[in-house]
C-alpha cells in the first residue's frame, strides 16, 4: 500500500493508536494513564485504541471451569512495572473484597475465570480512549514535505480516519488449523470450545475427539469426559503420551523481563538454541497435576471395564468426513499404520494458534512475506529509512525477544519499556537547543525505568 500524502490544512496525529485492545495494549494503556497522572501538561501522552470486538474479551471460548492460569499472579498487568500500582490483581482483589480469602486460599495460581473477572476490571477502570466495535481495515503511511513517514493513518471499517505518531500493534494470534479440516459445527479450534459445545445438537453417537498435546488439548479432554458422562472421549496426539511442562524455576527465568535483553543481545543461531531447548516450559506440554488426574481416570476405568476415555498415542488423524448427523473421524497410529474409523458428535481442534500476520494489520509497511520481522530491543519494527514513524508490536516477536512475546508474563514491562521509548523518540524530535540533554536522560531514568532497575 503506498503512503498518502498528508492533507492540506493543520491537523494534530495522536502520539499513538493501539491496534487491538487485549492484555497487552490494555497494560499500556495503564502505564499511560500512571504517566499522564504525574507529568507536565506538554508531556501527556494522547493515545487512542481500536478492538474490533463489542467489549473486552479474553479467550472467552476457553474459561473452562476449574481451568487455573499458568503463570503467578504478581505477573499482571502492572505489578512488575510498578508494583504501587492501583491496577494489580492484589488491588483487584482489595476492591472486589477478596483479598484474605484469596491469601488463605495459599496458591500463586488463580482460575481463569477470575484473571478474566479482574482484565474486564481493569479495562472498565483504565481512564482510556478505547473504541469499540473498530475493525482496523487500513494503515498507511502519511509523507511529509520531506517525502519521510512521519505520521500514520490508521482507518476502520465505518470509513472513519485517525492521525498518529506511533502505532502499538496488538492484534493477538489466529487459530492454527490443519490443512485437512474444514471449520464446521461439528469440526472447530478450542479456542471457540465453550460456544461451539453449546451449540452442538443432541449428540447421536456419545463420543467425541479432541486432537492436541499441550494444556487446552487436555483441559478440553477432561471437561468433555466430566460433562458428558455418557460419552467417549478419544484424545489424539503425535506424541507417547502427555509432556509434563517445565516450571521448575531455573527453566521460568526464560520468562524473566531480563532474559529479552539477553536474548535479544545474542547471536540468532544461540537465541534459536535456548529457545528450542525450552519449549517444554510452554509448548505442547500440560500441567503434572492435570496430567496426573487424567492417568487416575484412565485407570479407573481400566479397573472397573468400563471404557470412556481413550489416549491415541503416536497418532494422527487421516480422514475426516462431515455429516448431517455426525463426523467420521479416521485415526491413523503411525507405530503399526493401523487406522480407527469413529463415528464422532464433534472434534477440537487443540492446535494452537501462529501470531497474525504483519501485513494483514499494517500492509506494505510490514517486512515482505517470508522474510522474518526485524525488531529493536524496544519492540520496535525495523522500517525502511523513509519511515521514522514507530510501529511497536505487541506480539509476534519471539524469534527476537523470547517466550513471553505471546504470553501475559512480560506485558507489564514490555508496556513501560514501549512507554519509554514513545518518549524518548518525542523528545529527541524537539530542539535540543532549548531543552538540556541531561534533563532528558534524567527524565528517562527517574520516570520510566527499565525492568532491570526496578
Amino acid at each position: 500500500m503506498e503512503p498518502t500524502h498528508a492533507a492540506d490544512g493543520p491537523s494534530r496525529p495522536l502520539d499513538l493508536v493501539g491496534v487491538g485492545f487485549g492484555p497487552s495494549n490494555l497494560a499500556l494503556a495503564i502505564a499511560i494513564e500512571e504517566h499522564n497522572a504525574t507529568c507536565a501538561p506538554g508531556e501527556r501522552v494522547e493515545a487512542r485504541f481500536l478492538e474490533r470486538q463489542d467489549t473486552f474479551r479474553w479467550h472467552p471460548g476457553m474459561l473452562l471451569d476449574g481451568a487455573t492460569m499458568q503463570i503467578a499472579f504478581p505477573k499482571d498487568l502492572v505489578t512488575f512495572r510498578n508494583p504501587a500500582s492501583t491496577f494489580s490483581f492484589f488491588s483487584y482483589l482489595f476492591d472486589k473484597g477478596r483479598l484474605v480469602d484469596f491469601v488463605n486460599h495459599q496458591t500463586f495460581f488463580p482460575t481463569r475465570h477470575e484473571f478474566n473477572d479482574y482484565l474486564r476490571w481493569a479495562a472498565e477502570r483504565v481512564d482510556a480512549d478505547v473504541h469499540y466495535g473498530a475493525t482496523v481495515t487500513r494503515v498507511g503511511g502519511v509523507r511529509g514535505a520531506d517525502g519521510v513517514v512521519d505520521e500514520f493513518e490508521v482507518e476502520t471499517a465505518d470509513g472513519r480516519t485517525v492521525r498518529t505518531r506511533n502505532l502499538a500493534v496488538g492484534a493477538g494470534l489466529q487459530e492454527q488449523i490443519p490443512d485437512w479440516a474444514t471449520p464446521s459445527p461439528r469440526c472447530f479450534h478450542n479456542h471457540q470450545f465453550l460456544f461451539r459445545i453449546e451449540e452442538l445438537p443432541e449428540l447421536v453417537h456419545q463420543r467425541f475427539v479432541v486432537l492436541g498435546a499441550g494444556q487446552s488439548a487436555a483441559e478440553v479432554v477432561q471437561y468433555l469426559h466430566r460433562h458428558y458422562p455418557q460419552a467417549e472421549v478419544h484424545s489424539v496426539f503425535s506424541r507417547y503420551g502427555y509432556s509434563p511442562a517445565d516450571d521448575s524455576p531455573y527453566a521460568n527465568r526464560i520468562f524473566d523481563p531480563s532474559t529479552v535483553d539477553e536474548l535479544h543481545g545474542a547471536e540468532r543461531q544461540e537465541r534459536e538454541r535456548v529457545l528450542e531447548l525450552h519449549r517444554s516450559t510452554n509448548y505442547s506440554v500440560v500441567d503434572i497435576e492435570l496430567i496426573n488426574e487424567l492417568y487416575t481416570t484412565e485407570y479407573q476405568e481400566l479397573v472397573r471395564g468400563k471404557r470412556r476415555l481413550f489416549m491415541r498415542r503416536a497418532s494422527e488423524i487421516s480422514r475426516v468426513v462431515d455429516g448431517p448427523d455426525g463426523i467420521e473421524v479416521s485415526v491413523r497410529s503411525r507405530l503399526d499404520d493401523l487406522t480407527d474409523t469413529l463415528m464422532c458428535d464433534a472434534v477440537v481442534l487443540a492446535t494452537g494458534f501462529t501470531p497474525t500476520p504483519l501485513s494483514s494489520v499494517i500492509g506494505d509497511l510490514a517486512p515482505a512475506d517470508g522474510v522474518v520481522a526485524e525488531v529493536e530491543r524496544d519492540y520496535r519494527l525495523v522500517t525502511s529509512p523513509d519511515v521514522r514513524g514507530g510501529i511497536y508490536l505487541q506480539g509476534g516477536t519471539e524469534k527476537t525477544h523470547g517466550l513471553t512475546a505471546s504470553l501475559l508474563s512480560n506485558v507489564a514491562v514490555r508496556s513501560g519499556e514501549i512507554l519509554t521509548s514513545l518518549l524518548q523518540n518525542r523528545t529527541a524530535g524537539l530542539d535540543l537547543d532549548s531543552v538540556g540533554v541531561s534533563t532528558l536522560v534524567d527524565h528517562s531514568k527517574n520516570e520510566f525505568a527499565t525492568s532491570e532497575a526496578r
